[in-house]
């Protein structure tokens, strides 16, 4: 989350990029609007998000898990979340796209899975994938690292409606949405997703799927 601007009614518009790799100080960053979102200064969080790095390097496991654990902070706050997509997303912006609530994407968006050397990286944006659609590209996405295209993504669920202006889309979309901030939001979330046992199960998994892969890179450097 590079820059963050609040307008007017209590909407925050942050920009992702998903050509940087995952930093420290992108985590603070987003903790620091998910603290806005739960003290009720963002009522809707409007996320920007563009861009898929060649070869980003690899994080190690301690950055990933507090990454993980403040995207599931933001996947539970109290405002409303949408999120913003052109051209190829991947990374961090793919991460923080899949935990939005609502998805605007530009005809050019591709949702891009990480892949280093020919491993696809096993960070938790694939289990939100597969549990939001089976369709054969999603699939070939969390198995191969095969880019989703934004028609395939938008029948399979992974975005909510395609735009010419997500932008444009996303401010008339808040207007409409700036009225259903409150902890109802998350627990109706909880409901959607199903049980939080879930996500933590699946949190261990993919933690210790992505702890063996940059063992094995490490080996073999």
């Amino acid at each position: 989350m590079q820059s963050e601007t609040m307008h007017a009614g209590g909407v925050l518009e942050a920009d992702v990029d998903g050509t940087t790799g995952l930093t420290a100080e992108l985590v603070a960053a987003v903790s620091a609007a998910c603290d806005r979102a739960e003290e009720h200064q963002a009522a809707v969080v409007v996320l920007r998000i563009r861009g898929a790095a060649d070869s980003a390097p690899l994080p190690d496991i301690a950055l990933f898990t507090r990454w993980e654990s403040v995207l599931r902070r933001l996947e539970r706050v109290p405002a409303v979340s949408v999120a913003a997509m052109w051209g190829p997303c991947g990374g961090v912006a793919l991460d923080a796209a899949l935990v939005a609530d609502y998805r605007i994407a530009h005809p050019t968006a591709e949702l891009v899975p990480s892949v280093s050397s020919g491993d696809v990286w096993p960070g938790m944006a694939l289990f939100r994938m597969g549990r939001l659609s089976q369709q054969a590209a999603v699939r070939r996405a969390v198995l191969f690292g095969e880019p989703v295209g934004v028609n395939d993504a938008l029948a399979a669920g992974l975005v909510d409606q395609v735009a010419e202006d997500p932008d444009a889309d996303a401010g008339r979309l808040h207007r409409r949405l700036t009225g259903t901030w409150g902890p109802d939001l998350a627990i109706r979330r909880d409901l959607l997703q199903g049980s939080a046992t879930e996500f933590e199960g699946a949190l261990g998994g993919h933690l210790a799927a992505c702890d063996r892969l940059l063992r094995r890179r490490a080996t073999s450097a």
